[in-house]
C-alpha cells in the first residue's frame, strides 16, 4: 500500500494582485478543508502604485488608505475559513493595517464568529521613525526624483518578523501593510517549522515558495496563456495555486481539483524566473535566495514539485517606497468609427494639439495624443505632442474605428481638466461622427525607491490585536 505524505502545512492563495477574482479564493478554502496539517490563505493585493494610492487616501480620510477590495474577498470567504480553522495572512493593510482590521474583525462578527483573533502588524511606516529631511537623503535606486516634492508616505519593505509573531500569539488573521510579497508565506512556514532567523536554506525554499504564488492564478495558467504556442483551458474558472510545504522543505504547486487553468513545469518555471533580478541573490528581508540549483518536476497532473533553493544571510539595507504628491493627471478619449474614420480621428488629433498648446503658454502642463488602435502603445514621441503621425498610420484600414486619448499631466487640477474639456469639445467643435466622450482627472502620486539600514526599523515592528 502506498503511504501518503502529508505535508507540514499547506498555504493558497486568495488574490495576487489588488483586483482579482473576488470569487477565485473559494474553491481554494474547499480545498484547504480536506488537508489534515495547519492551512493558511493569503491574499497578496499590494504594489508601489496601490499603496502610493491608499496613502493619497489616508491623507483626505485618516480612517481610510487600507485596502478596498477588502471586504470584496473576505466577506464571502472569512466565514468558511474561520469555520474549518484555516488562518488568514494578507496585505489588506495598505497604508492603515489598524483601519483594516476593524473592519476584519466586524465581518468575523457578521458571519458569526465574534471570538475571532484579528492582528494588524506596524512598523513599515519610515515617517514614524525618520524626519522628512532624512527620507530626501536616502539613497534612490529607482523611480522618480524625490527633490522638492511634497512627501505624502515613505514605507519600508518588510520581513515576516510581525507575522510569524501575530501567529505565535493565536491570530486567526493576520493584516500587514509593506512587506515584502513572499513574506506572506515565509511567515506561516517559519511558525509551523519552528524556523530561526539563521535557517537560511528553509527561509530560502519558504521564500521561493511565496514567489510562487504571490502572483495567483499566474502560476496556473493565467499571464501564461498565449493561445497556439501556449493554450491554456478553462480560464474563466482558473484554479488559484496550493502551495505543500513538507518537512524536508520540497514545495509541491497544485491547484483545486475541478477548476480550469493548468499547474505545469512550464507555468512553474515562467512564475519562478517572473521578476528574478539576480537568480543567484534575490534579495528580501529574510533570507538572500538562490535559485540557480532548484529543480522542478512533474509530479503527476497539475502536480510540480520544486526543491533546491538556497540561501544565505540577507543584507543590512531594506527597500522603501517614498510617495510623493505629483499633481493631476487628465483623461479624455472620444470615438470615431465608420467611413473614413481615420481621416477623421487625424483631424481631431490636430485640432487638439493646436488647442492645447493655446492654452498651455504658460507651460503649466504636459500632454500627449494618441490614436489608440494604431501603435500608440509602442510609437509615443514623446510630451506635448501628437505620437500618431502620417507615416505611422498610413497603411491602417480607414473605414474601421479608433480611439482618440489626451493625456495631461499639471500641478493645477483646473488645467488638467481643461485639456479634457477640449476632448469634450470635439462633439460639435471637431470632425463628423465623434462619440463616447469620457473625462476623468484624478490625483496623482509618484514614487521612488530607497535604502533604508535595517536598523531604522529595529524594535519598531510590533503587533495589535482589535477587541
Amino acid at each position: 500500500m502506498m503511504t501518503i505524505e502529508i505535508p507540514e502545512l499547506v498555504i493558497g492563495s486568495g488574490a495576487g494582485f489588488a483586483g482579482d477574482r473576488a470569487d477565485a479564493a473559494l474553491p481554494v478554502i474547499e480545498a484547504l478543508a480536506q488537508y489534515d496539517c495547519p492551512r493558511f490563505l493569503i491574499y497578496e493585493v499590494l504594489a508601489e502604485r496601490t499603496l502610493a494610492i491608499a496613502q493619497r487616501l489616508k491623507v483626505d480620510n485618516p480612517d481610510a488608505g487600507y485596502s478596498p477590495w477588502l471586504h470584496k474577498y473576505l466577506e464571502p470567504a472569512l466565514g468558511r475559513c474561520l469555520e474549518h480553522g484555516i488562518r488568514v495572512v494578507a496585505n489588506f493593510g495598505s497604508a492603515n493595517p489598524e483601519a483594516a482590521a476593524r473592519c476584519v474583525k466586524e465581518i468575523a462578527r457578521q458571519a458569526g464568529y465574534d471570538e475571532a483573533r484579528v492582528a494588524f502588524v506596524l512598523g513599515d511606516d519610515l515617517t514614524h521613525v525618520l524626519n522628512t529631511e532624512t527620507i530626501r537623503g536616502l539613497p534612490c535606486i529607482e523611480g522618480t526624483s524625490i527633490g522638492s516634492r511634497e512627501l505624502v508616505a515613505a514605507n519600508a519593505y518588510m520581513g515576516s518578523a510581525g507575522i510569524q509573531q501575530a501567529l505565535a500569539a493565536e491570530a486567526d488573521v493576520v493584516l500587514v501593510g509593506r512587506t515584502t510579497d513572499a513574506s506572506l508565506v515565509v511567515g506561516p512556514v517559519a511558525h509551523v517549522c519552528g524556523l530561526a532567523d539563521d535557517d537560511y536554506n528553509d527561509l530560502a525554499a519558504a521564500t521561493l515558495g511565496g514567489h510562487l504564488i504571490e502572483c495567483g492564478a499566474q502560476i496556473s495558467g493565467g499571464y501564461y496563456a498565449d493561445p497556439v504556442a501556449k493554450p491554456v483551458q478553462g480560464m474563466a474558472q482558473i484554479g488559484f495555486p496550493l502551495l505543500e510545504v513538507f518537512a524536508d522543505k520540497r514545495l509541491v504547486v497544485t491547484k483545486p481539483a475541478d477548476t480550469g487553468g493548468a499547474v505545469t513545469r512550464a507555468t512553474v518555471i515562467e512564475q519562478i524566473l517572473y521578476e528574478m533580478h539576480d537568480p543567484a541573490s534575490y534579495l528580501t528581508p529574510d533570507v538572500i535566495l538562490d535559485i540557480t540549483a532548484v529543480s522542478v518536476e512533474a509530479l503527476s497532473e497539475n502536480r510540480i514539485q520544486v526543491r533546491g533553493a538556497r540561501g544565505r544571510k540577507p543584507t543590512h539595507t531594506l527597500k522603501a517606497t517614498v510617495s510623493l504628491d505629483n499633481g493631476f493627471l487628465g483623461e479624455g478619449e472620444i470615438s470615431y468609427a465608420g467611413p473614413n474614420a481615420l481621416q477623421r480621428a487625424r483631424l481631431a488629433v490636430d485640432t487638439l494639439q493646436q488647442r492645447l498648446e493655446e492654452i498651455n503658454t504658460d507651460k503649466v502642463g504636459v500632454w500627449r495624443i494618441d490614436i489608440q488602435g494604431t501603435q500608440s502603445v509602442f510609437h509615443g514621441t514623446g510630451a506635448n505632442s501628437a505620437s500618431q503621425t502620417a507615416d505611422k498610420t498610413e497603411n491602417l484600414p480607414t473605414d474601421s474605428e479608433y480611439r482618440v486619448r489626451v493625456a495631461m499631466h499639471s500641478d493645477s487640477r483646473r488645467d488638467a481638466e481643461r485639456a479634457t474639456d477640449e476632448v469634450l469639445a470635439l462633439y460639435c467643435c471637431g470632425p463628423a461622427g465623434g462619440c463616447g466622450v469620457r473625462q476623468c482627472v484624478t490625483p496623482r502620486i509618484a514614487t521612488a525607491s530607497v535604502l533604508v539600514d535595517c536598523a531604522v526599523v529595529e524594535g519598531s515592528v510590533f503587533i495589535r490585536f482589535v477587541d
